[in-house]
């Protein structure tokens, strides 16, 4: 089981780095994208798309609980 999480991980922090990259992001806080966790990685990609995305600021549409 341990290595098949690990190959998970692996796998899903390859798929982050690739999509950073792409985004033009090749260092956070003067570390290259390879020596970041996965933790650190999938927040990095959130940000950048939360603040790309066209629906996450002032004005978006916010989904309410009724």
């Amino acid at each position: 089981m341990g290595k098949l999480l690990r190959e998970a991980v692996e796998t899903r922090r390859n798929e982050l780095i690739s999509k950073l990259i792409e985004l033009d992001q090749y260092k956070k806080d003067g570390k290259h994208l390879f020596e970041l966790t996965l933790s650190d990685l999938e927040y990095e990609y959130f940000k950048i798309q939360s603040k790309n995305h066209p629906h996450s600021g002032i004005d978006s549409i916010r989904w309410r609980n009724f």
